[in-house]
């Protein structure tokens, strides 16, 4: 597919018709094409174009003006904190940032100076030397790993764009006519699969503030604002991570309300996600199905889908060449150029992506967790976490998991409880669980934890809980009480 394939679809489509719904305006696709030109223009000097902004229709165009100009798109997690702000606008030498946020630029003395205003967004530009990027780079997008320091991760438009049309073929005969982008679209997932994907099929696509959709940040998240902008957009597919959905499930079942009637398919990605909570979503109402992908593949390379569907990530998109070696999955597609800082191309396109997994009978992908992840007991027995984890989210007082049990005779867990309960129901829960675990993976002592956000660094932009910034944040406490009992609870 032609990079330029999501430009020629715009280009054809008529004139009055919606392509993005926002706050404020509808926008047609001559408006958008307008502004696409106009913005095209200003770009001509620029190399590398940071956006920081909340969603909006903005944003979008702002994408794909990148893109029709052949500028470097930078997409900034607004999650992102100072260090890692820098980091990300250093090592990509971006020379030019349009934001809503222009005091959290200028607050990190890099030279950037304001320049004027865009659709509601600052404009700043800096003189800046050229970083070192591999040749054709068309997006960066940063991953917030576990050591703080996010990665870099260049992209081909043409990588992107086989993801984006891998995305729409496999969904091709669902009954969909809107798409309601939910998560932050300067996260690759929303970005190519929630807005690429259905530009392609000539989607309209609703472009809501996050905090109208329930971000709370630290605060959390609010469902029932979530409810209450899908019954307004009546959207016919959404993206979610693992832990809105439940909060989502939980509050419908909780409500006795059912979702809009237009929604045909919720895909679910980020982390893994409990069988048992999928089952809850679908008895609720939400038609969620499990997917997989990483950044350096260019976002979605799995996904499992109404009539193909199964306990596990899915069936490989047409686009990804999907592998398993020695138990790792390992995964080829034309995204992946290399990280910023370099402009050498890796040596091998095949990316070795550190899960574990295997393929089933019906040709769908399983995975089993993460290589580095798996813990050794006292006892001599391997286990993966992510297993137990799982087991604990399917419980509905707990909203968030992290097991930990490395040389230890027994598992423990940081465990964040939903709003309102009571170390009691944790406690309650926690025996359920063992209840359906082997004796050798059962919890012996558990530990209450505030929520894992990016905002204090203890989970990634799609709420993976980060493992390893957990541990060490409470390694201390973990360490003061070795219980001797079967079971324990520490509240932090």
């Amino acid at each position: 597919m032609s990079k330029h394939s999501l430009l020629d679809i715009l280009a054809g489509r008529a004139a009055d018709a919606v392509v993005f719904v926002g706050a404020e305006r509808n926008w047609t696709a001559a408006a958008v094409r307008d502004e696409i030109a106009a913005l095209g223009e200003r770009l001509t000097d620029a190399r590398v174009v940071a956006v920081l902004a909340d969603n909006s229709p903005a944003w979008a165009i702002a994408d794909l003006a990148a893109l029709a100009a052949g500028v470097v798109h930078l997409p900034l997690p607004g999650f992102f904190n100072p260090d890692q702000l820098r980091h990300a606008l250093e090592q990509s030498g971006a020379d030019s940032v349009l934001t809503d946020q222009p005091e959290r630029i200028g607050q990190l003395d890099l030279g950037f100076a304001i320049i004027g205003r865009w659709q509601g967004l600052t404009w700043l530009r800096r003189i800046v030397a050229p970083a070192a990027l591999p040749a054709g780079t068309a997006k960066i997008s940063f991953t917030s790993g576990s050591t703080g320091a996010p990665k870099g991760v260049c992209l081909s438009a043409e990588g992107l764009a086989d993801t984006a049309q891998a995305v729409t073929r496999r969904l091709f005969d669902l009954p969909l006519q809107h798409h309601l982008a939910v998560l932050p679209l300067g996260l690759l997932l929303e970005n190519v699969a929630g807005l690429h994907a259905p530009l392609l099929r000539e989607m309209p696509v609703h472009l809501p503030p996050l905090a109208s959709l329930g971000w709370q940040g630290m605060a959390g998240f609010n469902p029932a604002a979530l409810h209450a902008a899908v019954e307004a957009a009546q959207p016919g597919s959404l993206i979610l991570v693992p832990e809105l959905l439940k909060a989502w499930t939980l509050y419908l079942l909780a409500s006795g309300q059912r979702p809009a009637a237009t929604l045909r398919f919720v895909a679910v990605g980020g982390a893994r996600v409990a069988p048992e909570l999928l089952i809850q979503a679908r008895q609720a109402g939400i038609p969620a199905y499990q997917g997989y992908g990483l950044t350096e593949c260019g976002s979605v390379v799995a996904i499992n889908r109404p009539g193909d569907d199964g306990d596990d990530v899915g069936r490989p998109l047409e686009h990804a060449e999907i592998r398993v070696d020695n138990g790792e999955v390992k995964i080829r597609t034309r995204a992946f150029l290399g990280y910023a800082g370099s402009r050498s191309a890796p040596v091998d396109t095949e990316f070795a992506t550190g899960d574990l997994g295997e393929f089933v009978g019906h040709g769908h992908l399983r995975l089993a967790g993460r290589r580095k992840n798996l813990l050794i007991t006292s006892f001599g027995r391997n286990i993966s976490p992510e297993w137990v984890e799982s087991v604990l989210l399917a419980q509905p007082p707990i909203l968030q998991a992290v097991v930990i049990g490395e040389a230890e005779a027994s598992l423990s867990a940081v465990l964040v409880p939903r709003p309102g309960v009571a170390d009691s129901e944790v406690e309650q829960a926690v025996v359920a669980a063992n209840a359906q675990l082997p004796d050798y993976a059962r919890l012996g002592r558990w530990l209450r934890s505030p929520p894992f956000s990016p905002a204090n660094g203890l989970a990634t932009g799609n709420g993976r809980p980060l493992r390893s910034a957990i541990i060490d944040r409470f390694a201390a406490v973990s360490a003061a009480h070795h219980p001797q009992e079967e079971s324990l609870h520490v509240v932090l």
